[in-house]
């Protein structure tokens, strides 16, 4: 694997599963880290089995988040694999786990007793309601999150059911959040000289960032309800039926909202005293909107697109996976990249979003058959010799 990019010598040991953890490492991967994956022997991650569809062994779902990465097994329910775990942890920089606490008191695992073994380790444990309060022990998944979080309640139709978003974003979002955590936790760490201890909540992470929506209710007191694909301190700033499809309009501010009535030809919605500000079309949504709707089913999204967009008026059309791929735009921007397997067969993957100037970032590696790097991580980390290995490899610890 390539050792270039900013975070070039950084080892992280990523011994979470599923998402969150999963993301923060691929993120800490894209930008140079040395990252392996720690999975159970014989199983791995669980996600390496949710499909289809998959790419030979490999689902969809793994690719996505563990691309330049290694594997390695690792049986940490035998003494001796907790063992090898903990030489491992003594080699690396970054710990990233999703234990639930438990389990890893039981393991031996606790921050504690991990920072004793290495008191330089930045530790990362991210969980479904953080390592302490009364929802401390309940599992954590993101429908769940969601559902807690309020992410749902303002989802959705507005005369319909509670929605989730689409991904499983409140992980995503963790795994963003824990990435921003250990980037400052390894930059302080160059002037204390001593490791940290990350505690990262789903429930708190989905709260985070819901930022106006749940300031909002902090400041009136009033519980914000759902708008559908509309805004609720926004208008107009909601999707619309054109003539043949969908089109986002996003009125951003009064500039905007004259431009696209001068370029529509409906001056009168421009006068009219109830529409001059942002905050009256808020108040006076219901006597905007119906006009709009009917306004933006004269033309199609290709013609809206062509009188709006000269207009400096934002606008969208509604892109599926296939319209997306299919741009120009993000072929040049790499966000679709290929890369090759064990096998030497091509796998498409979803690019990394990260643009850096002045420095270069690995060639992006495809995602690790389990287990298929162990013999080099106990090798280039731990110095073990081909008989130790072979003998953790009849225990059946790795």
């Amino acid at each position: 694997m390539d050792s270039s990019g900013p975070l070039a010598g950084i080892r992280v040991l990523d011994a979470s599963r599923v998402l969150a953890g999963p993301f923060c490492g691929q993120l800490l991967g894209d930008l140079g880290c040395e990252v392996v994956k720690v999975e159970r022997p014989g199983q791995g991650d669980e996600t390496r089995d949710w499909g289809p569809p998959f790419h030979g062994s490999l689902s969809a779902y793994f690719l996505s988040c563990n691309r330049n990465k290694k594997s390695i097994t690792l049986d940490l329910a035998q003494v001796t694999g907790r063992q090898v775990f903990y030489e491992l942890v003594k080699k690396s920089d970054v710990l990233l786990e999703n234990f639930r606490p438990a389990s890893a008191a039981k393991l031996g695992l606790s921050p504690e007793h991990l920072h004793s073994s290495n008191p330089h380790l930045i530790l990362c444990s991210i969980s479904g309601f953080g390592r302490t309060g009364p929802m401390k022990d309940l599992p954590g998944y993101d429908f769940a999150i969601q559902a807690l979080s309020g992410l749902m309640s303002i989802t959705g139709p507005v005369e319909g059911p509670p929605c989730k978003v689409g991904v499983a974003v409140t992980d995503v979002l963790t795994g963003l959040y824990a990435a921003v955590a250990i980037l400052a936790c390894l930059h302080e760490r160059r002037k204390t000289k001593h490791g940290y201890h990350i505690d990262l909540a789903l429930l708190d992470c989905a709260l985070a960032a819901q930022v106006n929506m749940a300031q909002a209710y902090l400041t009136s007191g009033l519980v914000p309800q759902r708008q559908g694909n509309a805004h609720l301190q926004i208008v107009p700033y909601q999707l619309f039926a054109t003539a043949d499809s969908w089109l986002v309009l996003a009125v951003g501010n009064d500039g905007q909202w004259q431009s696209f009535c001068r370029a529509c030809g409906r001056q009168d919605l421009a006068s009219d005293q109830r529409f001059k500000t942002n905050s009256l079309r808020v108040q006076n949504r219901q006597e905007l909107v119906p006009q709009l709707e009917q306004e933006m089913r004269r033309r199609t999204t290709a013609e809206w697109q062509k009188l709006l967009q000269p207009a400096g008026v934002p606008i969208a059309p509604v892109w599926n996976y296939a319209d997306l791929f299919a741009q120009t735009h993000i072929a040049e921007r790499g966000m679709r990249l290929t890369v090759r397997d064990s096998q030497g067969n091509k796998v498409d993957l979803v690019g990394s979003p990260f643009h850096i100037h002045g420095t270069s970032l690995p060639q992006p590696v495809c995602p690790p058959e389990l287990g298929s790097q162990t013999d080099e991580i106990l090798k280039s980390w731990l110095a073990y010799d081909g008989r130790r290995i072979d003998e953790l490899r009849r225990q059946g610890i790795v």
